[in-house]
């Protein structure tokens, strides 16, 4: 009998478990379908947020573009103020009537200041061109107010050679300051304007002439032309010019999609950007060359600029590791700089800042900005330089050239207050880093 009830306990189990067996094999399909399914919605999902993603950043770009990149629109203006007479230049010729002179790859950074590399016959250059009215106070602007129906009123049907240099001397002495060599200034642009050389100033090409010296880069261009480290001015157009293409930019680092930069960690992105820098002899040159600008501006045969941007992407080199400027924008007169911080309100020193490394502090009880930059150039230029250049360095001027480039770092004040301390330290970096390349052939 137990036996009998065993058996029939294994039977009852048996068919359970059978029964049981079957009904996950008739549900297995529902279970893969509805896993199917799934994964199929999980799929289509994924699939419409890359595609509105995707078309997002597109359109963000397209747009960006389309704001930055306006040089067809740039280029019809000038030549339609070429056509009817009221400007003339030595590229005018080339860009309006021959087409000798295009513009390629866009590299304007800011819509008002259109930037292109181009191509002039034979020649390889960055072509910039002005758009629209500029603010006057905005940090990253120039310094100047700017209105498109101003911009060639300068000078007036009439006006004898004798007026125009008048003109040119009181708008000089303004930006620049009072200078004993003013007059070679004047002689200077002169000699720029008259592009054909024929000893005469038409109308078209003083109000060329004009329009671009309202440009602190145009500026820098025509007081540095006789030295290696500002490109070659190769002609104008109104307020369009043509600079010499430097070969090899910035300075260091290397540029990545924004999407890659977002997880990239800052100090990660700083070494990344050493890593594709030239040999140490070479960085040396080429800083040895940023050195010799902030000389250049400093006390110069034609005024003292100050330089509101020292960063990478302002400078490249060339085939010679001679240091250029790519970016004079920021490179503005001392006077100008000064005569507009006495005029700007502030609450706090945070208020007194142009460019990126010009401050001055706030005076409270007038709530206007001081004149006096606190860092002087050389100070801004060395901290540039500091990662740039111990990077590699060789190790028997290892620490004399950390402890000169933190000396350098540390100046305060503007530089014509500590001008022996800032010759000496300036003197010191050059002495030291020219002894080191002297024997070799970056040298």
């Amino acid at each position: 009998m137990i036996h009998d009830l065993v058996s029939g306990v294994r039977c009852s189990l048996f068919a359970m478990a059978r029964s049981l067996f079957s009904w996950v094999w008739l549900r297995k399909p529902i279970y893969i379908q509805a896993r199917f399914s799934y994964l199929h919605m999980k799929y289509m999902f994924f699939s419409w947020l890359a595609v509105f993603v995707g078309s997002w950043v597109v359109y963000v770009e397209y747009s960006s573009y389309s704001e930055l990149c306006r040089g067809q629109a740039c280029k019809n203006a000038i030549c339609d103020k070429y056509r009817k007479g009221l400007i003339d230049g030595s590229a005018c010729t080339s860009l309006c009537e021959k087409d000798t002179l295009y513009l390629g790859k866009c590299l304007s950074s800011k819509p008002n200041n259109q930037v292109y590399s181009g191509g002039w016959g034979d020649l390889e250059g960055v072509v910039k061109c002005q758009m629209e009215e500029v603010p006057r106070y905005d940090p990253g602007a120039e310094m100047e107010h700017r209105k498109e129906a101003s911009r060639f009123n300068k000078p007036t049907k009439g006006t004898s050679v004798e007026k125009f240099k008048a003109i040119l001397l009181s708008h000089l002495k303004t930006k620049v300051g009072e200078q004993a060599n003013l007059q070679d200034l004047v002689s200077l642009v002169l000699f720029v304007a008259d592009y054909n050389k024929d000893g005469l100033i038409s109308l078209p090409e003083a109000r060329s002439m004009w329009a671009l010296l309202q440009l602190n880069e145009f500026l820098l261009a025509v007081v540095l032309q006789d030295r290696e480290h500002a490109p070659r001015l190769l002609g104008f157009c109104g307020d369009l010019y043509v600079m010499e293409k430097v070969p090899y930019a910035p300075l260091y680092g290397i540029s990545l999609p924004w999407v890659v930069e977002l997880w990239i960690p800052a100090g990660l992105r700083r070494s990344m950007d050493q890593w594709f820098t030239p040999s140490w002899p070479r960085k040396a040159k080429i800083s040895i060359g940023l050195l010799e600008l902030v000389e250049d501006v400093f006390h110069g045969t034609f005024g003292s600029f100050l330089m509101c941007d020292v960063s990478a992407a302002d400078f490249g080199y060339n085939d010679r590791h001679d240091l250029k400027v790519m970016d004079a924008r920021h490179i503005v007169p001392e006077a100008t700089f000064q005569e507009a911080m006495r005029e700007r309100r502030c609450n706090v020193d945070e208020d007194c800042l142009y460019g990126t490394d010009c401050r001055t502090s706030c005076d409270l009880t007038k709530h206007r900005c001081t004149p006096e930059v606190t860092r002087p150039n050389l100070a801004k230029a060395c901290s540039s330089l500091k990662e740039y250049l111990l990077r590699g360095a060789p190790s028997d001027i290892q620490d004399e050239l950390e402890k000169q480039l933190y000396a350098c770092i540390a100046l305060k004040g503007s530089a014509e207050q500590m001008e022996m301390e800032h010759s000496l330290i300036l003197n010191n970096l050059k002495t030291l880093l020219w002894k080191k390349i002297s024997h070799t052939k970056d040298s």
